[in-house]
């Protein structure tokens, strides 16, 4: 018989400690037709990410990732480890862009809580800080940044309802709702 086991409910305030670096845990390849549909969903006009032939006449070569398509990824990347529960974003601080991203790219990431404090007006929430660092499959940087969001205390916030099939031998079994 097997048995059912739950699946990551993420970090709560309580969980993080200042130091910690989680080191996430999906890395994706930017794909040309992730840059152009970012591009034009933004109405980026700049051609040097869609473009191809003017791109290949500027200094890269070719064409350059759109770099808030990067921190939106990177960003994302990182909410597995540092946003599952959150509340809110509240902030990103000091993004930097080191380093160019190109199309056919992988990027990975990690992120270093740099601080834990409680809300001063939420008893259900912390503030947690992070500094998030994105980097290609060589190692390098291609972005950081430090973002602060507020984060529900463990026992609060939404419960977390799962769709679990009921046994049954006919064919559509009904689904119902479990809450974990």
């Amino acid at each position: 018989m097997p048995r059912r086991v739950a699946g990551w409910t993420g970090r709560y305030f309580e969980d993080f400690e200042v130091g910690d670096i989680y080191e996430h845990p999906l890395g994706r390849t930017v794909t040309t037709t992730d840059n152009i549909w970012f591009t034009l969903l933004t109405q980026n006009v700049a051609r040097v990410h869609y473009d191809h032939r003017y791109a290949a006449e500027t200094p890269f070569g070719r064409p350059l990732v759109n770099s808030t398509f990067i921190l939106a990824l990177v960003t994302g990347q990182s909410v597995i480890d540092v946003s599952f529960n959150v509340i809110a974003n509240l902030g990103w601080d000091e993004v930097r862009l080191p380093a160019p991203v190109f199309e056919d790219d992988t990027i990975y990431s990690e992120s270093e809580v740099l601080s834990c404090r409680e809300s001063a007006t939420r008893p259900d929430a912390g503030i947690i800080t992070v500094k998030t660092r994105g980097f290609n499959a060589e190692g390098v940087t291609v972005v950081t940044f430090t973002r602060t969001l507020m984060v529900y205390r463990r026992g609060f916030g939404p419960s977390q309802a799962v769709a679990v099939l009921e046994a049954s031998d006919s064919p559509g079994a009904r689904h119902s709702t479990a809450t974990l």
